[in-house]
């Protein structure tokens, strides 16, 4: 028998990564312990962008390569899942429709021109923030790639937690809608930014506040967003929450750049 932990672990990289793990229980337990351990996820999203962009830098490439290599593995590895999110919820609240017209534009498979000006102007960001990181240092880009990347999933931690109601009965959204007890999400988010303020220290004193306020400003952006399409939809959906995912990484390699 699977012992509980193991299902959240399941679930987390199951439903938020295209590694081949299957998802072994689809409750509100295992749905718990996944969005737990969503930044867990954002830690092997992150490494594995940090190591691309160093081996394409090791091999003589430049850090605007590096860059977009870095951006376009979290993509790659999510299928666009995130991506797709934002774009969706860009256009549901560029809509300016009631909520249901709003939820219905956020299902259709097309993209409008709300989500294309923001998906275009995220990943610009992103792609920027990487390479002037990069072009600093091999370190600094790469650490930034992690710190943005499991700062995204921890912005889904706290989404999920209790009194976050979902905005649809169906879908990714409502299973994770309200499953995190709040003394839960705020220990693993004050240990993600711990453990980021520690990976900071490596560059000097400086960069220990530096990438802890990364952490923070990313969950306050996603924080502000999360709230706004609340109070739009009328709760989360699978879309909000790629949304916040690409909202919190974009937020926290721009914090990582200042200075």
């Amino acid at each position: 028998m699977t012992p509980p932990p193991l299902h959240g672990l399941r679930f987390a990289f199951g439903t938020l990564s295209v590694l081949p793990v299957k998802v072994s229980r689809w409750d509100r337990q295992a749905a718990r312990g996944g969005m737990l351990c969503a930044p867990l996820v954002g830690a092997v999203l992150g490494l594995c962008a940090g190591l691309l962009g160093l081996l394409l830098l090791v091999l003589g490439a430049g850090p605007l390569l590096a860059a977009v290599a870095t951006v376009t593995v979290p993509a790659a590895l999510t299928r666009g899942l995130h991506l797709d999110g934002l774009a969706d919820t860009a256009d549901g609240l560029g809509s300016g429709k009631p909520a249901e017209d709003a939820l219905r534009i956020m299902k259709q498979s097309d993209i409008g021109p709300f989500g294309v000006i923001t998906l275009v102007l995220a990943l610009f960001a992103q792609v920027a923030a990487l390479f002037q990181l990069y072009d600093d240092s091999w370190a600094r880009g790469a650490i930034a790639a992690l710190v943005s990347a499991v700062a995204a999933r921890l912005a889904l931690t706290l989404a999920a937690r209790t009194g976050v109601p979902a905005a649809r009965p169906e879908g990714l959204g409502a299973a994770v809608a309200g499953v995190v007890p709040v003394p839960g999400a705020v220990a693993v988010a004050l240990a993600v930014t711990g453990v980021a303020a520690a990976a900071g220290a490596l560059f000097g004193t400086y960069d220990i506040a530096r990438t802890a306020l990364a952490v923070l400003a990313a969950l306050a952006a996603a924080e502000l967003l999360l709230r706004h399409c609340t109070r739009r939809f009328g709760g989360v959906t699978g879309d909000v929450f790629g949304g916040l995912a690409e909202t919190a990484a974009t937020t926290a390699l721009i914090v990582l750049t200042l200075g």
